[in-house]
């Protein structure tokens, strides 16, 4: 699972076009002014002059240009100043392939120089935002009890966390979890909310003394809201 995230990291393309562009949340009535810095299938960087709450869910329409506008629900990964206005890093949640292929079309026909460019590997990267933007997809260190039942065959069991990322959990238990198990999955994460609740599937098991078993989880879908209460308290 760790090289299958590797990979995906290589994978996201971004594209530079620093345009301008609007966007009206869900529930508005009409749309704000904003800038598009990049953009990729995965997520884009903008800068607003409103406020988005951040490690929060959005909805929203983006209009680019008449042959580009869609609708999406995303996750505030991150948050900076500039100057007096807003730069956020939105990671996509929900958006339907059709507006990914009227995404490509519109770089393609407008910035043919960045598809060439990403091709190429000729990818800038500009510090901090982008490792704010890695942390959705990198693993954290965290110690944290976890309780669980197999969905199969109702065996419940305990065990310590190791690491957690957005796709998936690393663990150590006495009991014997078996691949491909099915796990539902409560974390005590202390911040004073209540235990957070997911699902996944036993992806690998290793056996590292007769007392002791390291799993590997891979969710079921990627879990942003329990890692942003992870990354609060990183």
């Amino acid at each position: 699972m760790e090289q299958r995230d590797r990979q995906e990291h290589r994978t996201v393309v971004r594209w530079g076009i620093n345009r301008p562009a609007g966007l009206m949340l869900d529930g508005a009535c009409a749309y704000s002014g904003c800038r598009i810095k990049d953009i990729s299938f995965k997520g884009l960087r903008i800068i607003l002059g409103q406020k988005l709450s951040s490690d929060s869910f959005i909805k929203f329409k983006l209009f680019i240009c008449e042959e580009c506008h869609i609708e999406i629900e995303a996750w505030v990964a991150w948050h900076s100043k500039f100057s007096d206005l807003n730069v956020y890093g939105l990671y996509f949640t929900k958006i339907k392939d059709s507006d990914k292929a009227i995404i490509y079309r519109y770089i393609q026909k407008n910035f043919p120089q960045e598809i060439s460019k990403n091709i190429w590997g000729d990818q800038e990267e500009e510090r901090g935002e982008v490792m704010e933007d890695k942390r959705i997809f990198a693993r954290i260190n965290a110690k944290f009890a976890l309780r669980f039942i197999d969905s199969d065959t109702g065996k419940e069991g305990s065990a310590q966390t190791l690491d957690i990322s957005a796709k998936g959990i690393g663990f150590i238990t006495k009991e014997e979890v078996p691949r491909p198990s099915s796990l539902e999955m409560w974390l005590d994460i202390p911040d004073q909310g209540e235990s957070f609740y997911t699902r996944g599937q036993v992806a690998w098991s290793k056996r590292l003394s007769p007392a002791q078993n390291r799993i590997g989880i891979e969710l079921e879908k990627a879990d942003l809201m329990g890692l942003s209460r992870v990354l609060r308290l990183d």
